[in-house]
């Protein structure tokens, strides 16, 4: 089991996640430290569909992550939405790359 980043993340990319993760398993296309940079109110216009993933094979399950996203985006992967459960393909996919 992993956690996933689903729909609600995508041109948000509130890092607060990244910050509480014990293993670093969260991570973009974009470096962490770039999407930082950008004030909040100006992300979803510079940052399109870019959205932050969840490395399945190292994420632990301890759902810090999930706790500490403010859009309510991380979803332990038996508990995704079924309207957004093709992120757990998507986010298994971004690290097969």
């Amino acid at each position: 089991m992993a956690y996933v980043i689903t729909e609600p993340c995508i041109a948000t990319c509130d890092t607060a996640c990244v910050a509480v993760c014990p293993v670093d398993c969260i991570h973009g296309p974009i470096p962490v430290e770039a999407i930082d940079a950008i004030p909040s109110s100006e992300r979803p216009a510079r940052l399109g569909r870019v959205q932050l993933y969840i490395n399945p094979t190292e994420c632990i399950c301890c759902g810090a992550c999930a706790l500490e996203c403010p859009v309510n985006a991380i979803f332990d992967e038996d508990d995704v939405p079924e309207k957004w459960s093709g992120a757990i393909e998507e986010n298994a996919a971004f690290f097969a790359r």
